[in-house]
């Protein structure tokens, strides 16, 4: 590229002049190229280990003058294609006119001024993307590009000086993370290192201490451990390592996850030392944590936080913590863990006042709400550019629309004010609204999480359910919302409607408000509005058990909201198709037994329980497991406290049975002791009459069960496990979520290969190689291609071996590179024959409209024809036949033994053509037109000059049995190809389509 001149003393150094002219040098940086000796060695190990080759390209231009000691850099270049461009440009357009002047200061500043002209003109046409990276990020972009062979659309994140070790040997080199790839360069005495590694291929990523190093990250594929370790922040470069691994995890899972990650918002201003992706994946790192921790809508972007105080008029204090402002929320939390957290939605704020500042209250805030609440803050810092965006903010704010007043159906709860010890849970929460406030805007302190654990009354378990959730946030926003899908959703039908029909009359039917049809209908309205909202999840089993619960506490629409905080927030993809969430936590479940009941874990490793007994308890909450009076505890905690709460019940649940489960003989028996303890938790302070439990009552000779107290089980688990942090379980889930779903992408590799592995003569080896090339294919068109029409097709409620679908260039691609026979300039012509006919089916299902039941019908109806022979096949045309045997010629070519296969196509050519001709005289019938498989039309065939013979013709049992008479023949066919060599040489070109080749200069002008 051009620089804007630059004074250099010494031209010769570490530089080796290539050409030159009377005005400009071309030089080569020593350590490129061929050559060098050990001063070459030298500076290219220099220029990795210190990165001057991010600053100083390989290949530069000069600018001299006959009598001047200085020179001037005006252009450079990472590969010779490009500084040639450059040196042909100023030879052809400025040697001429250079001429002219007598001055050599005219000279040169006549230089400098077209070199800055042409920056310029470059710069007005490429203005939008040089404003994105700094400078010295763009270099190494570059570079990246040119090292590794990626296309431009492939941006670098960021890269990092680090050492990877090769057996006991450490490299020194930079290691580059772009969006898709994790790759490395060492250049050290001539040794080179490459390595690149596709996100999706990586299993494991930890951050672990080796005997040589106190830090290291090692990178897992399902092939090598790699080690890379002397980071200058191992922390930050881990961390983004983490980000990149989870998006690419998220392509695998979900289409739209995997577009989404693809459209990432651009700075709002240039940036000095970090680039543009690099800023937007930390920015969407800060929204997750900042959503997470105050249950906030998938869409609340944050805006900005700062220190701060809080003034709590329950204890009369201020505590010291964080403002945090986003778009539609004001949040604080606060540095003491649990002692204070309060959201305030800006649709609630009426008055914003900036008091007097003190030497005891600097920078204090006043909030008021609508609903009479006043919040206190100060020590704020930029007051006056905070209030300014919150006012900015408020102005973007709608009104608040009233809620509508229809309530749908509603399970009436009679009245439980009877009981003692309801009215005392009802005195308290009253007394702690007085304190702490009420609705959205409430203080939430360890005082609310206490309460929580001694159970909400069941007259405010709707109301909390929605606050604690967040779901209340999204329902107030979106009024109308829920009765507009249900007016939409009625009388449509698809396979997840079905499934809810099929499931309505097996949730909770021991409970009378689900035996009769008005409860039923209002779960039914509930369900498939939400499938109709989220037609990926659509409906999954145990989502009708959890829904018909929160219809108990809850109308229609609050119980459509809290469904959409269950499945969209709170248990991210626990009701997909394939239940990642719920293995994925099932995996943390397992990873913290080895960590707190490590003696338990092995025997229940042993025995297989864990996986069988947590998806049950995990997917329905306990719901399924437990008596409701019981489980519904369980859930108010869970909105509470979240996926952590359920995790450390069931690590109380495995701690309070571990005598009996190590003395266990099989999963049977463990299973059995679970049952019977868990039917056994019961709610004594339940006002509502005992609901009949479904779960099986499992017994164990004629000692009766000992009921264990819910409440009791609560205490036991805050007491023991309240130590697991929600930032800890986040971590933990990251890495189960690489081990889960690369096991089921492995699981569908193995259901591929099972599923054509008798129809084919490629051994199982080769068929996984072969499935691994394919949806690398596929994924390379969803990384680099023109459009994402690739990423649309996937469908992963279709089986595995429709999911990865390539086009019909990409199929000829891997046809070229990976077919045993080399057949010339026909190769593709073949390969458009081996994939026409799939193609045709391919367009007739995308343009027809017809359902499933047709496709049904039409593959029973080929099912029952009659099983095709050779005997079927088309006879083939004398036009085809010479087109044959011209292929036949291109795949021989280069052969060891070809000579002897030409005599051999030879012999049979000429037998064939004599059958064909004796053919004739024996039959009178038409010929039928086989498929026009694009031979080239108007070819000679030589022997009957240049006209065909449109009535000969021969069949494939003809063609077969002559050509069984020549050994030759049979033994090249029948020989064995090493494809996997083939199939590993095409994994090292893939990425390579883009990079640009170098070319040797043909002579050096001195």
């Amino acid at each position: 590229m051009w620089l804007g001149p630059e004074e250099v003393l010494l031209a010769g150094a570490l530089w080796v002049t290539e050409r030159a002219n009377p005005f400009f040098l071309l030089q080569r940086r020593r350590g490129h190229g061929k050559g060098g000796g050990l001063t070459g060695l030298l500076v290219g190990t220099l220029d990795v280990v210190l990165d001057s080759s991010a600053r100083v390209a390989p290949y530069r231009i000069l600018h001299q003058t006959q009598d001047s000691q200085v020179y001037w850099a005006v252009a450079c270049g990472s590969s010779r294609k490009e500084i040639t461009k450059h040196w042909e440009w100023l030879e052809n357009n400025l040697l001429q006119t250079l001429s002219i002047f007598d001055n050599e200061e005219d000279i040169t500043t006549f230089v400098k001024g077209k070199i800055h002209g042409i920056i310029a003109e470059e710069n007005k046409n490429q203005q939008p993307q040089s404003e994105e990276d700094p400078g010295k990020f763009k270099e190494a972009e570059l570079k990246m590009r040119k090292q590794f062979g990626m296309p431009e659309v492939e941006k670098l994140v960021n890269y990092y000086s680090c050492s990877y070790w090769k057996g006991r040997v450490p490299r020194q080199g930079w290691l580059y993370l772009t969006v898709n790839h994790l790759c490395f360069y060492s250049f050290l005495l001539g040794k080179e290192v490459t390595l690149v590694i596709q996100w999706v291929d990586v299993t494991q990523l930890e951050k672990n201490a080796t005997l040589l190093f106190p830090e290291c990250i090692k990178v897992s594929t399902r092939d090598s451990e790699l080690y890379f370790s002397m980071f200058l922040n191992i922390n930050e470069t881990f961390k983004l390592m983490e980000q990149l691994a989870n998006i690419a995890m998220r392509q695998l899972l979900d289409n739209e996850s995997f577009l989404q990650d693809k459209s990432l918002p651009k700075p709002r201003k240039p940036l000095k030392n970090i680039s543009a992706l690099k800023r937007d994946l930390d920015a969407r790192a800060k929204n997750e944590c900042y959503r997470a921790t105050f249950r906030l809508p998938k869409d609340e972007c944050l805006d900005g936080h700062t220190d701060c105080t809080l003034w709590t008029p329950f204890n009369k204090m201020h505590i010291p913590g964080q403002m945090f402002v986003s778009n539609n929320y004001i949040c604080f939390a606060s540095k003491a863990e649990e002692a204070c957290h309060l959201i305030i939605p800006l649709r609630e704020v009426g008055i914003i006042e900036k008091a007097d500042s003190s030497s005891v209250l600097p920078s204090p805030l006043s909030i008021s709400t609508k609903s009479k609440m006043t919040f206190f803050f100060a020590n704020l810092k930029d007051r006056d550019f905070l209030v300014q965006r919150i006012s900015d903010f408020l102005q973007r704010t709608p009104s608040k629309k009233p809620l509508s007043s229809d309530r749908e159906w509603k399970w009436s709860l009679g009245d439980p004010g009877c009981e003692a010890k309801e009215k005392m849970k009802e005195e308290s929460w009253n007394i702690h609204f007085f304190e702490y406030g009420r609705g959205m805007c409430m203080y939430r302190t360890t005082k609310t999480r206490e309460l929580v654990q001694k159970g909400i009354p069941e007259n405010l378990r709707g109301e909390l359910w929605l606050l604690f959730s967040g779901a209340w946030n999204e329902m107030v926003t979106h009024p109308g919302y829920y009765a507009d899908l249900v007016e939409k959703s009625m009388g449509k039908y698809n396979l997840a409607t079905e499934e809810i029909e099929r499931d309505l009359h097996r949730s909770m039917p021991e409970h009378p408000a689900f035996q009769n049809e008005l409860g039923i209908a209002a779960l039914r309205r509930v369900l498939t509005a939400y499938a109709f909202r989220n037609p990926t999840i659509g409906y999954c089993q145990a989502m009708n058990i959890v829904t018909s619960v929160l219809l108990l506490y809850c109308n229609e629409e609050e119980a459509f909201w809290l469904l959409v905080a269950l499945c969209e927030r709170m248990l991210p993809d626990y009701y997909n198709t394939r239940v990642v969430g719920a293995l994925v936590d099932q995996g943390i479940f397992e990873e913290l037994t080895r960590e707190y009941l490590p003696q338990l874990s092995e025997k229940m490793q042993e025995l297989g329980v864990i996986s069988t007994i947590s998806l049950s308890w995990f997917l329905t909450l306990f719901l399924s497991v437990m008596p409701f009076e019981s489980a519904v505890v369980i859930v108010d905690c869970f909105f509470y406290e979240g996926i952590k709460f359920i995790l450390q019940v069931s690590l109380a649940i495995l701690d309070a049975n571990m005598e009996k489960l190590l003395q266990c003989c099989d999963e049977g028996e463990a299973m059995t002791i679970l049952g019977r303890y868990l039917d056994n938790v019961v709610n004594r302070q339940s006002v509502s009459p005992p609901i009949p439990h479904l779960h099986a009552l499992l017994t164990s000779g004629d000692d009766p069960p000992l009921e264990v107290d819910i409440f009791d089980l609560i205490k036991t688990s805050y007491e023991k496990y309240s130590n697991l942090k929600a930032d800890d379980i986040e971590q933990m889930r990251f890495k189960q979520r690489l081990k889960v779903i690369q096991s089921l992408e492995d699981t569908a590799k193995k259901s591929v290969v099972r599923a054509v592995s008798s129809d084919i003569g490629f051994s199982i080896e080769e068929l996984e190689e072969l499935y691994v090339v394919f949806k690398a294919k596929y994924l390379m068109s969803c990384y680099w291609g023109n459009n994402r029409a690739a990423a649309a097709r996937r469908d992963q409620s279709l089986p595995y071996l429709e999911q990865y679908r390539i086009d019909m260039e990409q199929f000829k691609e891997l046809f070229i590179a990976l077919t045993p026979w080399s057949c010339g300039a026909h190769t593709p012509v073949l390969a458009g024959q081996n994939v026409s006919a799939w193609s045709c089916f391919a367009e007739e299902k995308g343009t027809s409209p017809q359902d499933y039941r047709y496709y049904l019908r039409m593959w029973a109806k080929e099912k029952e024809s009659k099983k095709e022979t050779i005997k079927d096949l088309p006879r083939m045309s004398q036009e085809q036949f010479i087109e044959l045997c011209k292929t036949l010629y291109n795949m021989f070519s280069e052969d060891p033994v070809e000579q002897e296969l030409y005599h051999a196509i030879a012999t049979v050519a000429s037998l064939l053509l004599r059958i064909g001709e004796v053919g004739k005289k024996f039959s009178n019938r038409p010929i039928r037109k086989s498929e026009d498989f694009g031979c080239e039309g108007g070819s000679s065939a030589a022997r009957y000059g240049s006209t065909i013979d449109t009535d000969w013709s021969i069949s494939f049992e003809q063609i077969l049995a002559s050509m069984l008479t020549e050994t030759a023949l049979v033994n090249y066919f029948e020989k064995k190809v090493n494809i996997l060599q083939k199939i590993k040489d095409q994994k090292k070109v893939e990425r390579q389509f883009s990079s640009s080749s170098d070319y040797e200069l043909s002579s050096v002008s001195g």
